[in-house]
């Protein structure tokens, strides 16, 4: 190469500078193929088989399990019993309507104080009543409505005072107590219409009778004497 042609190449070549410092891409030039683009631009290549590419069917939900429905065991409800014989019928409908004696008007009182006054005022009036209808009568002393009627003579002499035509008092035996007991029941059921809410077999069998069975029978006679007429009561 001549003279003339190495001068034109350093010339050349401090008019076009260091390659790095030119500008790119070059003057006149289309712009980087679109595969340089997306590798200059591009901070995260999407692939071909990227997921938001792929059409995604649609998520179904997972089949839901049915919960078994426990099922509530049955209650079996037995049809009341009914007591036989028209003598228990009568019993039993009594007894409701007491409530066992001493448990009936506790529910109309809020205080217990004043539920337990009002039960014991009324037994004990009617206690007095008793002693009172039976003060003559031998072999009858009324202190309570348990011990004092284990003989069942307490039980004659006060059926005997309203019906003395009945049977004759003076030949009952203290210590027959079936006797007694079933020659009252008897006589007041037929004469008194009053139920028979006391088992002669159960008075028998215990020593002391108890309280609350004598007591709400004792109100039974008390209530079959006020509709016959045979007991005044005072008029409020």
């Amino acid at each position: 190469m001549g003279e003339s042609g190495g001068h034109n190449l350093v010339s050349l070549l401090r008019l076009r500078g260091p390659r790095s410092a030119s500008p790119w891409p070059p003057p006149g030039s289309a712009g980087p193929s679109p595969s340089h683009a997306s590798l200059i631009f591009s901070p995260h290549p999407r692939s071909e088989s990227s997921p938001s590419d792929v059409p995604q069917s649609p998520t179904e939900p997972p089949p839901s399990q049915e919960k078994k429905k426990e099922r509530a065991p049955e209650r079996r409800v037995s049809a009341p019993v009914r007591p036989r014989g028209p003598r228990a019928q009568n019993r039993k409908a009594i007894v409701d309507k007491f409530g066992g004696a001493a448990s009936g008007p506790t529910a109309l009182f809020r205080n217990t104080k004043a539920a337990g006054a009002a039960i014991g005022g009324v037994k004990n009036m009617l206690l007095e009543w008793c002693r009172a209808m039976t003060r003559n009568y031998e072999h009858v002393d009324i202190q309570n409505f348990s011990s004092s009627w284990s003989s069942g003579m307490a039980f004659c002499a006060l059926i005997h005072k309203f019906f003395p035509d009945a049977f004759d008092y003076a030949e009952l035996d203290p210590t027959k107590r079936r006797h007694n007991f079933t020659l009252a029941f008897s006589t007041a059921e037929k004469l008194a219409d009053c139920a028979q809410l006391l088992e002669v077999d159960d008075m028998v069998r215990l020593a002391v009778p108890d309280s609350k069975c004598v007591y709400t029978y004792i109100q039974e006679l008390y209530r079959s004497l006020v509709q016959k007429g045979l007991v005044k009561t005072k008029k409020k």
